[in-house]
């Protein structure tokens, strides 16, 4: 499939890398020579420098052979003016990244609508969702949710004094009557997807999946369970400050933002009357004692810097905060975060990756029994949990799942089935109309019936 992306910041080239990992013949549009030319020598696409949103050099780029175009440039209404061009030059989909709070209210809908976007995209505020939903649960490190949050795929890390710590999955399920299901264990470099005998080591990341209700219930049996986080602190006034500010307050949490440029931190007043906003250099300690920092459920770092946002998340750390997470944008700084302990690592560019990417593979392959509805890429991009809907009948229907000759390293981990959700068992069958969650480490999975042998 040809893939055109206009404007290559961070979030364009992480598309650019995962697009050429899927296969797709990409295309890369930028105004500056410089980074067309960094980005064509590292990756296998075709460069061209110019403004996405000019007829000539759409057309140099190819414009009218491409099945998606996406606007990911710093401007919206450049984004939206070059996505209205790529559709009127003959683009099926186009995508346009729009992150101004003005622009995402009530009119967003008519502005799709009027510009014929498939799909609009807010890094922000997706990263903003992310974060709300780990503070809701703060012993997890990460959350995905699949089909309306009947599943999700909980990341939790298990540290040395952890009941988790060396226990094999099957006395895992017999000990504490687990309804979830480990579905995968990051250690160290190396990904698995885990069988019974499985042990479970300190220093393992493990992905767990059941319901909301049935995960709580577990992390509360093993004694992992952390209160949601009702005061939170929030370093750095940003866009995603703004987005999850709201949703907290919505929710009844106590907000704080420190915001040290005064002309942010006016703006933060008069949008956020309910939080508090201190004009303040969050990186003096004693201005950050003073405002409560020590007496905070959760601290989240979300200035526009890596390092700050690691040293600030260290610092909170020594505070003995219950919960910090660190926004960290660049591969090599997430790292060094969890190299450094920071067990909560989010990445705005990596939210906004797996959604395009779900996208194109959907749309890749929109012939079959089967379509991918949500593609989530986990444990350091080294494993997918992709959900599924069963349109038809196949040959991966109405079979226990014991007797499908599933390939290695590949996992079903959940069936939803209406309102029911099921941790699947080996007499276990999918039937038409469900959504079948797998889970995958080595293979690129498109279909549902991808997954047999």
């Amino acid at each position: 499939m040809k893939i055109i992306i206009g404007g290559c910041g961070n979030i364009g080239e992480n598309l650019i890398a995962n697009f050429v990992n899927e296969g797709h013949d990409a295309v890369v549009l930028d105004s500056s020579p410089q980074v067309i030319t960094e980005i064509t020598n590292v990756y296998d696409v075709m460069g061209v420098c110019g403004n996405a949103a000019d007829y000539e050099t759409l057309e140099s780029a190819g414009i009218r052979q491409a099945d998606l175009f996406i606007a990911a440039a710093g401007s919206d209404e450049l984004n939206m003016l070059s996505c209205f061009l790529a559709k009127r030059m003959g683009v099926p989909y186009t995508i346009a990244r729009i992150r101004n709070p003005e622009y995402n209210d009530a009119s967003l809908g008519f502005v799709k609508n009027e510009l014929g976007l498939a799909m609009s995209i807010n890094p922000e505020a997706l990263a903003a969702r992310e974060l709300f939903d780990i503070l809701m649960l703060p012993s997890a490190a990460k959350i995905e949710t699949f089909s309306g949050r009947a599943l999700e795929i909980v990341q939790l890390n298990i540290k040395e004094d952890s009941p988790l710590n060396n226990i094999t999955l099957k006395d895992l399920r017999m000990k504490y009557k687990a309804k979830v299901l480990v579905c995968t264990v990051q250690r160290d470099d190396e990904v698995y997807i885990p069988g019974g005998d499985f042990l479970l080591m300190a220093g393992d990341k493990i992905g767990i999946t059941a319901s909301p209700a049935e995960i709580e219930n577990f992390l509360r049996h093993v004694g992992l369970m952390k209160k949601k986080a009702r005061k939170v602190m929030i370093l750095g006034g940003n866009r995603t400050a703004y987005y999850l500010a709201k949703m907290l307050i919505a929710g009844g949490t106590s907000v704080k933002i420190v915001e040290a440029d005064p002309t942010l931190a006016s703006e933060l007043s008069e949008t956020l009357p309910e939080a508090v906003i201190i004009n303040g250099d969050y990186s003096h300690h004693e201005l950050l004692l003073e405002e409560g920092i020590e007496s905070a459920d959760a601290v989240v770092t979300l200035t526009d810097n890596d390092e700050t946002n690691i040293l600030l998340s260290i610092y909170a750390e020594t505070q003995k905060v219950p919960k910090v997470i660190t926004q960290v944008n660049r591969d090599e700084m997430q790292r060094m975060a969890r190299k450094l302990g920071l067990d909560t690592v989010i990445s705005p560019k990596k939210v906004i990756a797996n959604v395009l990417v779900q996208y194109a593979r959907a749309l890749a392959n929109s012939i079959g029994s089967s379509n991918i509805e949500t593609l989530y890429k986990l444990m350091d991009g080294k494993a997918e949990a992709l959900e599924f809907n069963v349109r038809q009948a196949s040959k991966v229907t109405d079979i226990p799942l014991k007797d499908l000759h599933l390939k290695s390293n590949i996992l079903i981990a959940g069936i939803i089935r209406g309102r029911k959700t099921i941790v699947p068992g080996g007499m276990d069958m999918i039937q038409v109309g469900d959504k079948v969650i797998v889970m995958t480490s080595g293979y690129r999975l498109s279909d549902l019936s991808d997954i047999i042998e």
